[in-house]
């Protein structure tokens, strides 16, 4: 275990930053959730069921930046910061190609899309309108997400909570204004909110841009920096990538498949998901910061060229993770019965959102271990193979048909379903524990200079 106390400092430091910005960026989607809900039933599941695609999005926009970040931070190690440059811009690249080719897609077969998740016409009719605003969005949310994952590859955070807070503000105030028409506004219901995040991506852009050109430190950046080629960086980052990239959309496609598996169930079952899993999301922030943070510091620690310290901070890190998941678990058990009554929801939709909260609150603890061990520690260090393998087999070979199975030929109730579908989190355990501390993972994956 490390014992010295400017390492745990440092870690919490970031770790709370980034566990801040998650919970207000996750504020956003619970303000939009509870004003849709307040507003329609169906407009609340239309936008949950449009969200699906946006969260499969998301995930190949983080895979982008985790690549970032895994190599970044090995050379944010060595204090070399010229290749975290053109890592940027490589993964600036990937980004925009994801979002053009979503772009298109949403375009062409917007229907067809939001009938994956549900075949209730009404609701595909209101996430088919919300579509038609928030595919706007895309190309603003890559290049933002990827230049917050680059900053944070040089220990850069604070940014990302203020853009945070911004965003929070613009949407409630927009969803106030836009989806019911207040002071003289249009009544444009989910098309408001759509618009309302618009508004709030574009706001978020323009004063990211200002910091990492005007204000940061390391980088420097300049907007010639968009157009810059990789050099020889580009093979480093493309086999980085492609196992991240991999692993990113099955996690995508394995939460749509399991929202199209609840969804198809029962019409109540879309609704009680998403306000189960938004809340559940919110806690989880905890886990997620300390993944996020986890990957900088052991990528960090590789870079400095130290293998005995980066087996003692990964250590030291898993003991973290447990306490974590502990206090993540019990704010999620006391939140639970608070946040629900703050929807307007039918009694049989409220009672099956408290069944699926409480079959998450269980799934908390072991999830907040496994997952920052391995995505923050082993994925961090350039164990991504193994990390792309372990998903491949436990979603797709396991959880997927098992509860597949459960639900269309043995007919089990929802919440079977749900803890058939987040089994992994419990045996992703073991794997994890052993790779940890007795397999080989911590990899140097720079060149010099």
């Amino acid at each position: 275990m490390i014992r010295e106390k400017q390492f745990y400092r440092s870690f919490f430091a970031m770790c709370l930053l980034l566990v801040a910005q998650n919970v207000i960026t996750l504020s956003v989607n619970l303000a939009d959730n509870l004003m849709l809900g307040a507003f329609s039933e169906k407009a609340l599941s239309g936008a949950a069921a449009a969200n699906q695609i946006q969260f499969v999005y998301q995930q190949i926009l983080i895979a982008f930046g985790e690549t970032a970040v895994i190599l970044g931070s090995q050379y944010f190690g060595r204090k070399q910061y010229e290749p975290i440059r053109r890592l940027f811009s490589v993964a600036l690249r990937f980004g925009a190609g994801a979002s053009l080719l979503l772009f298109a897609a949403v375009s062409l077969f917007p229907e067809r899309l939001i009938g994956i998740f549900t075949k209730d016409q009404a609701i595909i009719a209101e996430g088919v309108s919300y579509l038609s605003v928030i595919r706007y969005t895309y190309l603003v949310f890559a290049v933002s997400q990827i230049l917050l994952a680059t900053l944070r590859a040089t220990g850069v955070a604070n940014i990302a909570l203020m853009l945070s807070v911004l965003s929070l503000g613009i949407n409630v105030g927009g969803n106030w204004l836009l989806i019911y028409g207040n002071l003289g506004f249009p009544a444009m219901g989910i098309k408001g909110a759509a618009v309302a995040t618009l508004i709030s991506r574009l706001a978020e852009i323009g004063v990211l841009l200002y910091y990492a050109i005007r204000r940061e430190r390391h980088l420097r950046l300049t907007p010639r920096d968009l157009l810059r080629g990789p050099g020889n960086l580009l093979p480093d980052y493309v086999r980085v990538m492609l196992p991240v990239l991999v692993n990113a959309a099955m996690w995508g496609f394995n939460t749509a498949a399991q929202n199209a598996i609840l969804g198809n169930l029962d019409a109540r079952a879309i609704a009680a998901n998403s306000v189960a899993s938004t809340l559940f999301l919110l806690v989880k922030s905890a886990a997620v910061g300390a993944s996020s943070t986890a990957s900088f510091f052991i990528g960090r620690k590789i870079g400095e060229g130290s293998m005995s310290e980066v087996k003692r901070c990964a250590r030291t890190l898993q003991v973290l993770f447990v306490m974590i998941g502990a206090a993540a678990a019990l704010v999620l058990f006391l939140l639970r019965g608070s946040i629900l009554s703050l929807y307007n929801l039918e009694a049989e939709t409220r009672a099956m959102a408290s069944a699926f909260l409480g079959i998450l609150t269980a799934v908390m603890l072991p999830m907040s271990y496994q997952m920052p061990t391995n995505s923050g520690i082993i994925k961090g260090g350039g164990g991504t193979k193994y990390f792309m393998i372990l998903d491949f087999v436990s979603i797709w070979l396991i959880v997927i048909p098992v509860s597949w199975y459960a639900a269309f030929r043995l007919h089990a109730a929802p919440s079977t379903v749900l803890w058939l579908l987040n089994a992994d989190q419990f045996f992703k355990c073991v794997p994890a524990f052993l790779m940890c501390n007795f397999g080989r993972w911590a990899h140097r994956l720079t060149r010099d200079a």
